[in-house]
């Protein structure tokens, strides 16, 4: 985004749903804070948590000591998830999560199995075992990573099945350790159906599987449920890992639950209890800071507030579509997370993409030009801010915390189809100029 000269601009302070930059004007920040945010900017009672951690002057971390934070926290995500998701680590990251929830699925086979399943639309981290098992474009360049890794078309179970039958250890049985899953993918907007998530849990039963759920971004109410899993009644992952609003805006750190068997065949034992720590595992501050965030999603109900959002977000949208046919392909989402899908425009945008430096190669270049051209006028003329998914079809995401209004929700919606209304030729002819004014 900056590349096309938008997002320049400093921020004074920020709370709620609110931006103030430092040239007095106010932005309604419908970016979510890409997951991070669903409290909003500085919400009060985690600043208030905080503040009391520090003013006790509670110690940080220490190995030698007993936390009670952590203790506290996996107490109350073990009470909140269902089934025997009870064992819990607390990192600093997602991509920390998913690495962490694979070598448990490695250690849990002991090392007899060495082949991890990946979808090919798969955003889990960029750290180098993280990054090696995302299929975005984003990690365009590939670094070296995980061994055994293979990649299945997302939400294809026939696939899933076809991959597990051809890897076969020496000795004939299941080669396949583990599969990691993004029950709904939050950069593309693209979902398991319940059957064939409740369909590969079988698969993952019956050929002793490790299914790793990622709800790093889907987490904490943001598509209608405390994690999108938990809409399909008996679905229950060998491991979830979450992040991002985890930390209610303030803190880093992120999570991964295990089945109380899958821990204790994994680590339960002396010799294997420090195989996988981290220097600031547990830290007191981010840990009491994620004690308050989850007890704010549950005492305000953050996914029946997803789902408000939804209901007026989904009829809104799907309005513009239908207004706007040659502009959005597409709307799909759910809850407070919602991707825009845009395209069309002249053919001229291809041979720019061809000619203009750093995009030379790149298909994805037309829709990345008109989508940011819908950003930067929503930006410039609204005072709304969004973004674009990065991985594949690059929707414009609305994707607002949750604590915002319907009323803010109505607004956005009056902003874009406003913007919308202008045609494309006079967004793109604003945002090159504005580009080309920026540089000079």
């Amino acid at each position: 985004m900056t590349t096309f000269g938008f997002g320049r601009e400093l921020v004074d302070h920020a709370e709620g749903v609110w931006i103030h930059l430092r040239d007095g004007r106010r932005v309604l920040d419908f970016s979510g804070g890409v997951g991070v945010l669903n409290h909003g900017h500085n919400h009060p009672r985690i600043l208030a948590a905080r503040r009391r951690f520090a003013e006790a002057r509670r110690m940080e971390v220490h190995k030698a000591f007993f936390s009670p934070y952590t203790a506290a926290l996996s107490h109350n995500l073990a009470a909140l998830l269902p089934g025997d998701l009870s064992v819990s680590y607390f990192p600093n990251s997602g991509a920390e999560a998913n690495e962490g929830a694979v070598k448990m699925a490695y250690k849990y086979h002991g090392g007899r199995r060495n082949t991890v399943l990946r979808a090919d639309i798969s955003f889990h981290g960029k750290t180098l075992g993280a990054g090696s098992l995302t299929g975005s474009s984003e990690n365009a360049f590939r670094f070296p990573g995980l061994p055994g890794i293979v990649v299945y078309p997302y939400g294809d179970l026939t696939a899933v099945h076809a991959a597990v039958d051809a890897a076969r250890a020496p000795d004939g049985g299941c080669d396949v350790y583990a599969i990691l899953v993004e029950p709904f993918s939050a950069s593309t907007m693209r979902r398991w159906s319940d059957d064939d998530l409740l369909a590969l849990q079988r698969l993952c039963r019956e050929r002793d599987i490790i299914m790793i759920f990622d709800e790093v971004y889907t987490g904490w109410g943001k598509t209608g449920s405390l994690f999108n899993f938990m809409r399909c009644e008996g679905l229950l992952p060998d491991i979830l890992t979450y992040s991002k609003s985890l930390g209610g805006g303030k803190a880093s750190i992120a999570g991964y639950t295990a089945r109380e068997p899958v821990f204790r065949r994994a680590y339960d034992r002396l010799t294997d209890v420090i195989l996988h720590s981290t220097t600031y595992y547990g830290f007191g501050e981010e840990t009491a800071t994620a004690l308050e965030a989850v007890a704010v999603v549950v005492d305000d109900d953050y996914p029946a507030r997803a789902r408000m959002l939804g209901a007026v977000l989904q009829p809104g949208l799907e309005r513009i579509a239908k207004a706007y046919p040659e502009v959005v392909g597409r709307v799909d989402g759910a809850g407070a997370l919602w991707g825009v899908f845009l395209g069309g425009g002249p053919g001229l945008l291809d041979l720019a993409g061809r000619l203009m430096p750093g995009f030379t190669h790149d298909p994805q270049f037309r829709t990345k030009l008109i989508t940011l051209s819908v950003i930067a006028h929503l930006f410039r003329e609204h005072g709304i801010m969004t973004y674009y998914s990065p991985n594949a079809d690059n929707p414009l995401m609305v994707a607002p915390s949750l604590v915002a209004t319907g009323e803010d929700v109505e607004h956005f919606l009056t902003a874009l189809d406003a913007t919308l209304s202008r045609g494309l030729p006079r967004l793109l002819t604003a945002f090159v100029r504005e580009r080309v004014t920026s540089r000079w």
